[in-house]
């Protein structure tokens, strides 16, 4: 059963640092685009930043500069490192191909960025 597991959130003070991992439990993960997504209090899923089979990369415009995002297809995981962290990051992060494989959501990990 191919499934995803978000990793590596937490508690951290503004201008702090999270690094977030999933493991993606397919025989097929270098095929796809990946990506990471949150879901902030009152507003709809959005795409924090997404990495290509070929590890090209893309950013929403408040993770540049911010985030970098990186995918190992040998141990099929990828990660989302954060730095300065800012109250406005905190929210629910999420896993997923892109476009999204709807069987694949999984619960997520919360980052909360709170002095």
């Amino acid at each position: 059963q191919e499934r995803l597991v978000e990793s590596g959130g937490g508690l951290v003070q503004p201008g702090g640092s999270l690094n977030l991992s999933c493991a993606v439990s397919t025989s097929h993960f270098s095929q796809f685009t990946m990506a990471w997504y949150r879901q902030v209090l009152g507003n709809p899923r959005e795409v924090v930043a997404s990495i290509t089979t070929d590890k090209l990369t893309g950013y929403a415009d408040f993770a540049k500069g911010r985030f970098t995002i990186s995918r190992d297809n040998a141990n099929n995981t990828i990660s989302l490192q954060m730095n300065n962290l800012k109250p406005e990051d905190t929210g629910l992060y999420l896993c997923n191909a892109l476009p999204v494989v709807h069987s694949w959501w999984d619960q997520g990990t919360q980052v909360t960025v709170s002095s």
